[in-house]
């Protein structure tokens, strides 16, 4: 027995929270917006994305750990037109959001 609980890693990513994600580079006038809600509904996540003055995006999503993580691996890239530099991610209390929409 080596000791290890393989069931941890499983219920960690059933658990759901909020991260808000900064979002940098050409990534305004590019769909990103609307690319991200695609990919965050194919997920089953939920919350915003928003462009702010600064040219940079905003996402507020919430949903399943694991689903978060995919979700947050593909922003680092987004749609073929955008050109990321950065991905700023930060926990956020859990809101109970119904649906993924773009400000």
């Amino acid at each position: 027995m080596s000791g290890d609980d393989e069931t941890s890693p499983a219920s960690d990513e059933s658990m759901e929270e909020c991260r808000l994600f900064r979002v940098t580079g050409r990534v305004q006038g590019v769909f990103f917006r609307a690319s991200t809600q695609t990919a965050a509904r194919d997920l089953g996540v939920t919350g915003h994305a928003l462009n702010r003055p600064d040219g940079s995006v905003e996402v507020l999503a919430c949903g399943s750990v694991g689903a978060l993580d995919e979700l947050q691996a593909w922003l680092h890239s987004g749609p073929p037109m955008a050109q990321v530099s950065g991905v700023e991610v930060s926990r956020v209390e859990y809101q109970d959001i119904d649906s993924f929409n773009t400000r």
